[in-house]
C-alpha cells in the first residue's frame, strides 16, 4: 500500500492484491482516492494507472457536477430531444435554498433553478429534474397534459423512484405516511 496526493488537495491510497489479476478500479471514501491494482504491476505501472484512474474519476466527477452555464446547455439538449425544443429557459441555476425541492421553475422570466441536493446524484436523474422543470415552461402544474410531457423522457419512472429513495434516506429512514416528502416542482 503506497499513498500520494490527487492532484485535488487529498491522498491516493493505492491497494495492491493477489486476488485482483488484471483489472484496475478508483473510487473516493472520505478526503482519499483508493486505487486498487494487481499486486504483480510494477512501480511504472502502478504511477500509470493511478494517474489513469485519477483522470477518469476528474471526468466523470465533473459530468455529475455540471456548471451553471453547462446546466444551461444541457437543459437545451434535453429541450430539442425530449420537447421538440419547445421549452427555451432564460438560466438554469444550481440553487442551496432548495431544501424539500429537487428544483424549481419561474415561468414569467422562464428560470429553473435545480436543488444543489441534485449534484452528485447519477446524471439520468439530473436529467430528469431538468426535462421537469423544461415541461413547466410548457405546461405550468401537474396535470396530464405536463405528465405527458414529462413521461417522453424515458427514465422518469426510474428517476421518481431514485429520488424518492434519496428523500427517504435524507428524511432520517423515511417518507411521511401520507405519502408526501420532496418533490420536484
Amino acid at each position: 500500500m503506497s499513498e500520494g496526493a490527487d492532484g485535488s488537495g487529498g491522498t491516493v491510497e493505492v491497494r495492491r492484491s493477489r486476488r485482483r489479476t488484471r483489472t484496475v478500479s478508483a473510487y473516493r471514501e472520505g478526503g482519499r482516492t483508493i486505487v486498487a491494482i494487481p499486486a504483480r504491476f510494477t512501480a511504472a505501472q502502478e504511477r500509470e494507472w493511478v494517474a489513469r484512474m485519477l483522470e477518469r474519476l476528474a471526468v466523470k466527477e465533473a459530468r455529475r457536477r455540471p456548471s451553471d452555464d453547462q446546466l444551461l446547455e444541457r437543459a437545451t439538449e434535453l429541450s430539442e430531444r425530449y420537447l421538440d425544443g419547445l421549452a427555451v429557459p432564460a438560466s438554469v441555476t444550481w440553487s442551496a435554498h432548495q431544501e424539500r425541492r429537487w428544483g424549481s421553475c419561474s415561468v414569467d422570466d422562464r428560470t429553473i433553478r435545480i436543488s444543489t441536493r441534485v449534484r452528485g446524484l447519477p446524471t439520468w436523474v439530473l436529467d430528469y429534474v431538468l426535462v421537469h422543470e423544461l415541461a413547466h415552461l410548457l405546461q405550468a402544474g401537474h396535470g396530464p397534459g405536463f405528465w405527458d410531457l414529462v413521461e417522453r423522457y424515458p427514465r422518469t419512472e426510474r428517476a421518481r423512484g431514485f429520488l424518492e429513495g434519496v428523500a427517504f434516506t435524507h428524511d432520517n429512514g423515511g417518507a411521511p405516511a401520507d405519502g408526501t416528502g420532496d418533490h420536484v416542482d
